[in-house]
């Protein structure tokens, strides 16, 4: 890792979302898919076999996503998880918040989970001064996409690669 204005920045300054957050955003990112294929449901074991993601471990996160009300469940047969709300009233930062709580690479630039540096003087930190912009951009790159758009990006990237979407439909 580099330094900066000599300060090491090893383990200080890397927004690095938990396996939690990534699988649940990888989760809803293929209920999408799967949604504006005609999908609206989709097993489980489909779903963590396509993502390569545990069952058990997305269980819990798929139950998580469900009490936040951003999922709906049914069992037996064609049942699996389903969409709550529309794509477009998802957005990513939220996702993102609800999982690791925080978008600062830094504490003491966190909104949420402010905690003072160890710099003598924080306002007038070089480093701080950068990390709020580090954060305001993450926050706002976050807070501006939904569901909806990544699901889109997502589907013409398959298109133009002509690569089939993973959900099992073919969109063309």
């Amino acid at each position: 890792m580099g330094q900066l204005y000599g300060i090491p920045l090893a383990g200080c300054c890397a927004m690095k979302l938990s396996k939690r957050c990534e699988y649940a955003l990888r989760a809803l990112v293929d209920l999408g898919v799967a949604s504006r294929l005609g999908r609206p449901r989709v097993g489980i074991a489909e779903l963590a076999r396509r993502e390569g993601i545990p069952v058990p471990f997305l269980e819990q996160i798929l139950l998580r996503l469900k009490n936040e009300g951003l999922l709906e469940s049914k069992r037996g047969a064609g049942g699996g998880y389903s969409l709550a709300r529309p794509m477009r009233a998802l957005r990513m930062g939220d996702v993102v918040r609800l999982f690791d709580r925080r978008l600062a690479p830094i504490s003491c630039v966190s909104r949420v989970d402010y905690s003072a540096c160890s710099c003598p003087d924080e306002e007038r930190c070089g480093l701080h001064l950068l990390m709020e912009g580090v954060r305001a951009a993450i926050a706002g790159v976050l807070d501006r996409r939904t569901l909806a758009d990544v699901v889109e990006e997502k589907m013409r990237r398959h298109r133009l690669d002509g690569v089939p979407l993973p959900a099992g439909v073919d969109p063309t």
